[in-house]
């Protein structure tokens, strides 16, 4: 009996994984498209909700600007709810992180760096946020603990909750810098994702990342200006955006049929 030797380029070789395989087969794989769409419109509904009430009710019930006996007050008045929204805020961060690895799943195959540079923005805001956290619990400390009112006075005690509460209320508009600039490389994913979001989405994100950085730049150098452009710059572009990002992920998910993505970046679709 002979034994033939094949050649070594006569040998089978494994093509490497391609993006189907990466991101799922079937209804059942967790990895599928619209099931990681669907999981981060999730977190970003519990984003907004824990942010929502942690830096739009707690935060603006506790902080009045230039007042430490009114400041102190709101604390002192309402120590439970500030305590809330530091857990608020903690759990705002850590599915802010979540949802911006769920997002990088999702998109890495569009621009693996711009995905990575969309989840180090998110990094930066959620350290920020989370060490913010801690000096509005100290200003609670400060407010209901006497022994700082029999150190300092009263009057003492209640400028320490202020300029604590300054501290955090400024944290959180830097903080601003980053939680608004990753919006820029989620929106360029969007829009270079071959159909899986509407091209008119990834450019509302990037308008939004703008209007961030111009609001925060206005409420640092020119406040008077702030003042006049926030309800518009700082709220009304940014709400529209997010929000529609985030119902188009609850809703739609994403687009996976063949028309709207383009030969070679096609990925399966849940069934």
């Amino acid at each position: 009996m002979t034994t033939t030797i094949r050649p070594a380029s006569d040998l089978p070789i494994a093509a490497p994984p391609t993006h189907q395989t990466l991101v799922g087969t079937g209804a059942n794989s967790v990895t599928s498209p619209k099931r990681l769409a669907r999981i981060a419109g999730v977190l970003y509904l519990f984003v907004a909700i824990f942010g929502g009430f942690a830096e739009g009710f707690v935060d603006a019930k506790m902080y009045v600007a230039g007042n430490a006996v009114a400041a102190a007050g709101n604390v002192v008045a309402n120590a439970g709810l500030v305590r809330l929204g530091v857990v608020a805020h903690l759990f705002d961060a850590t599915f802010f992180i979540f949802l911006a690895l769920t997002m990088y799943i999702l998109l890495q195959h569009v621009h693996k760096s711009v995905a990575r540079a969309m989840v180090v923005l998110v990094a930066l805001a959620t350290g920020i946020k989370s060490l913010n956290a801690i000096f509005q619990f100290e200003g609670l400390q400060v407010a209901t603990n006497s022994s700082y009112a029999a150190a300092f006075g009263t009057a003492g005690s209640n400028a320490l909750v202020l300029l604590l509460l300054d501290t955090q209320h400024y944290g959180t508009l830097i903080a601003q810098v980053f939680f608004g600039l990753w919006l820029a490389p989620l929106g360029y994913l969007a829009y270079k994702s071959s159909g899986m979001f509407p091209r008119w989405l990834g450019v509302l994100l990037i308008a939004a990342a703008a209007c961030y950085v111009v609001d925060l730049l206005a409420a640092f150098l020119i406040p008077d200006l702030a003042a006049m452009i926030h309800p518009f710059v700082g709220m009304l572009v940014p709400a529209i955006a997010e929000i529609s990002m985030l119902l188009y992920l609850l809703i739609i998910g994403v687009r996976t049929d063949e028309k709207t993505v383009k030969p070679g970046e096609r990925i399966l679709a849940a069934a």
